[in-house]
């Protein structure tokens, strides 16, 4: 819990501004909303890819880390610099070109509210600006993945809670008009996003060189590039089926999205508003999940697998209990939610049962996603690429995409079908866990000379 709690918290306030921020933008109106729905969703698929293959990385640190190997975690920080810039580009270079062709793949009339071609307007307003944004993510992500995975869950936390509080400021005022700044609607709301994540990254960066003492990788870490070119290699093998992972994963779930979107603009209205409060609650299994991986990747680091799988079976447990009382939550704010916003009845009502259909399936989610990362912690990346993205697009993708194009199904039923799915995956991520195969150490390397 002493790890698990900042992080839960962190990310619980980042959502839940987050939630604010969507109500407000809800509050524009029905195309407002549906448009920056959107682009996040688009963000969010090169956001995912960010943290897949600074993920990979942080299998090392941590248990470099259990080690006391403080010249490892110095060269897995600079690994994740140095992916940072190429992760960049690729953005960059992906949503410049593409952006509106992307976006137009979820823009469907379907003869009720909501206007695409005002939707798609508003999209591109919102991505010209949360361009800027991707850089200091980048960047907050490599300094906050090296300081988790060394159980400095603190420092994270505290820089996300000033900057969603900059964030929360910045589109009150920015949105709105208030304080004499001009009313600017969903730029607004990116202006505002976009610097409070500069903010983050200055926080974070500032406190970690100040404190290097506490931090011992960070001192003499940007005197040169160099890492052990087989540290680099084994970082590469372990990595890349995480970053592969991620970002198949987000765009699977961004096609998701598209399939489900295929029933009107009325459907990615209904979306956005049961997806935003659901990550408010979501938060709990998904960051136990992670500090899960903390811990048993540490243990691994110390040597200690004669304990680490009995461990194993105990945090995963303990996830799922303390995951599974979000679900009174979520059942007792499905109708009132949807309400906060300007939009249509029926799209409330669509909202409140997509609620409610991810409140019940809150077991499946919290036990596949603590068998994730114990798998990952030993390194055992090419099963968590097989188990994670590859089954969303065996699965649940391919029943979505049959049942949105070949069947007049219901919207509400055809997402319950798909989320089911998950059953299986949660009978995979039993069996593996059980075999043992993810106990490994990583932390051997080698120097070379000169």
């Amino acid at each position: 819990m002493q790890i698990a709690i900042p992080i839960i918290i962190q990310n619980g306030i980042a959502q839940f501004v987050n939630m604010l921020d969507n109500i407000m933008v809800g509050r524009i109106g029905t195309d407002a909303m549906s448009g920056v729905a959107i682009v996040n969703e688009l963000l969010f698929v090169w956001m995912l890819s960010v943290f897949g293959g600074f993920s990979g990385i942080g299998i090392f640190t941590a248990q470099f880390y259990g080690k006391q190997d403080h010249k490892g975690i110095r060269y897995t920080f600079r690994l994740t610099l140095m992916l940072s810039v190429i992760l960049l580009a690729v953005g960059y270079v992906v949503f410049r070109i593409s952006g509106s062709s992307l976006i137009t793949l979820f823009l469907h009339d379907d003869g009720g509210i909501g206007n695409v071609q005002a939707t798609l307007h508003f999209a591109r307003q919102y991505l010209n600006v949360m361009f800027v944004g991707l850089i200091p993510f980048a960047v907050t992500q490599s300094y906050g993945t090296t300081l988790k995975a060394m159980g400095e869950t603190v420092v994270p936390m505290a820089a996300s809670l000033a900057a969603v509080v900059l964030n929360l400021f910045g589109n009150y005022v920015l949105i709105y008009g208030k304080l004499g700044a001009p009313a600017l609607g969903v730029v607004g709301a990116a202006v505002a996003t976009v610097i409070s994540r500069f903010a983050e990254m200055m926080i974070i960066m500032l406190y970690t060189q100040r404190h290097a003492d506490r931090y011992p990788f960070i001192k003499d870490a940007f005197n040169s590039l160099y890492v052990p070119r087989d540290l680099v290699v084994n970082c590469i093998k372990k990595g890349m089926p995480l970053l592969l992972n991620e970002t198949l994963w987000a765009a699977g779930m961004a096609m998701l999205t598209q399939s489900y979107s295929l029933r009107g603009l009325s459907v990615v209205a209904a979306f956005n508003i049961s997806q935003t409060i659901s990550n408010v609650f979501n938060v709990v299994f998904i960051n136990m999940g992670s500090a899960i991986g903390i811990i048993i990747g540490q243990e691994l680091g110390m040597g200690k697998t004669d304990t680490v799988r009995r461990n194993a079976d105990h945090l995963i447990r303990f996830a799922m209990v303390i995951s599974c009382l979000t679900i009174i939550g979520q059942l007792a704010i499905s109708r009132a939610f949807p309400h906060i916003y300007n939009t249509s009845y029926d799209i409330r009502e669509t909202a409140t049962w997509l609620i409610r259909i991810v409140a019940i399936c809150v077991p499946l989610y919290a036990y596949e996603n603590a068998a994730y990362f114990i798998i990952r912690s030993g390194g055992k990346t090419m099963i968590t690429f097989l188990f994670d993205s590859c089954f969303l697009w065996i699965a649940p993708l391919p029943l979505a995409f049959v049942l949105s194009r070949y069947t007049d199904m219901p919207i509400v039923w055809l997402f319950l079908f798909v989320q089911l799915t998950d059953i299986i995956k949660c009978v995979i991520g039993f069996i593996m866990i059980k075999k043992g195969v993810w106990v490994q150490d990583l932390t051997e390397y080698r120097e070379e000379a000169g």
